[in-house]
């Protein structure tokens, strides 16, 4: 009857029991999966609340114990069949590679305490050794869920987010192991008020890690990065614009580098393009290249009114000032062409635009009030003309590509008609 009974307590991986184990298993792994590296890292974490931490470390380290003999007491089936010979089950489990795992997963490393500190939360690192559960554990669930679809996204964006938490900590190490400050690269030394804190840390390492592993890692940081879209939205013509107009306008601006000396433009020359300096130096000079009047530096703009077609401009769209580079400046750069492109799709705004630029001429006396000034009606009609040649070509694409579909559809219908 013993023998009887105690074949009888075995666990069935096909019953709820089994199930619900997974998952509490799951939760011990994802604690030390998750919380290890970062006490290990960030050592403010550790040190200001390990008292709070012990109970949760050594509740998990009971819940692997426990989990060993469950793997020893579940089932498995052999040809169809549930085998539940306690000493067959034994013997399976403790002949099997995942047993010495588990064994290393709760081997009692945190004794190292005594020798190195109770801070050293590298010596739990042989915690994650117990991952294995946790893949079971969400394979069951797929199994069981009514959207597995659904559920199989969700457990990649979760890995994903736990390789970008590993990654945060392991760049806040390596930033603490070369020197906190000590280039571009590694976290900025923590002596410096805003980032003392442990919430910007990890923040900031966090984000750190999420543009490494999503783009090709040269993103500047954002204290260093210019938001273009809102340095667009300064500029007083695009005041009040409507975020789709200012979005295409971003997409449009393309970068460009200008050496120590380069002139940006010369005074007298058509302007085809604005300017917005994302970083450097620009100095306004006069005709003998020595005179200095302004410097401009980060987030300036020049040249948004050549880029409108405002009728009665006494300068004729042309530059009224030297600009050129101090030393090595990054500009990004809007054309004529791409502006007039996107607000070819926001009709509205191009009036609103060449308004505010009038009132700018104007209150600058730039603005010509006589109508039919020779020269304003040809630049008009010189616009005029760029134009048409504009659409004339789209239209002729757009003929083209109709002309070649018509030849295709005659083509086709030829053949139709000879094989009727």
């Amino acid at each position: 009857k013993k023998k009887s009974k105690t074949r009888h307590w075995v666990i069935d991986p096909a019953e709820g029991f089994y199930f619900w184990w997974l998952l509490i298993i799951t939760l011990a792994v994802f604690y030390n999966l998750s919380l290890v590296i970062a006490r290990s890292c960030f050592k403010a974490l550790q040190k200001e609340n390990y008292l709070v931490w012990l109970p949760f470390d050594y509740a998990c380290d009971i819940i692997y114990i426990f989990d060993m003999v469950v793997r020893q007491k579940t089932g498995f089936f052999e040809q169809g069949l549930l085998v539940k010979d306690k000493d067959r089950l034994k013997k399976a489990y403790r002949s099997s590679f995942q047993y010495y795992i588990d064994l290393i997963s709760i081997l009692p490393t945190d004794l190292g305490y005594i020798f190195f500190g109770i801070h050293q939360l590298e010596l739990r690192f042989n915690r994650v050794l117990r991952i294995s559960r946790m893949f079971e554990c969400f394979e069951r669930v797929e199994t069981r869920t009514t959207y597995p679809n659904l559920f199989r996204i969700s457990i990649l964006v979760f890995y994903i987010i736990i390789i970008i938490h590993w990654n945060a900590c392991i760049f806040y190490a390596l930033s603490r192991a070369i020197g906190f400050g000590s280039d571009g690269w590694v976290y900025p030394d923590p002596a410096i008020p805003p980032f003392d804190t442990l919430s910007r840390k990890y923040v900031y390492s966090l984000y750190w890690s999420t543009l490494t592993l999503t783009t090709i890692g040269e993103t500047p940081m954002p204290e260093k990065d210019i938001e273009y879209l809102f340095q667009v939205r300064k500029i007083y013509i695009f005041k009040d614009c409507e975020p789709g107009l200012l979005i295409e306008l971003v997409l449009k601006l393309r970068p460009q580098v200008f050496s120590p000396g380069d002139y940006v433009c010369r005074k007298g020359d058509v302007g085809k393009e604005m300017y917005i300096v994302k970083e450097g130096k620009l100095g306004v000079v006069g005709d003998d290249g020595i005179t200095q009047y302004a410097v401009l530096g980060d987030g300036a703009y020049f040249g948004e009114i050549s880029i409108l077609n405002i009728t009665g401009n006494k300068t004729g769209n042309r530059r009224t000032a030297n600009v050129r580079s101090i030393g090595y400046t990054d500009l990004f750069c809007l054309s004529k062409d791409d502006l007039l492109e996107v607000l070819s799709e926001y009709p509205g705004a191009k009036s609103v635009l060449e308004e505010k630029g009038r009132r700018m001429l104007m209150k600058d006396g730039l603005v010509n009030q006589q109508d039919g000034e020779p020269g304003l009606d040809e630049q008009a009609a010189l616009q005029r003309v760029e134009e048409m040649e504009r659409r004339f070509g789209k239209l002729q694409i757009k003929f083209s590509r109709m002309t070649a579909e018509n030849a295709s559809s005659q083509q086709k219908l030829k053949q139709r008609i000879n094989e009727l």
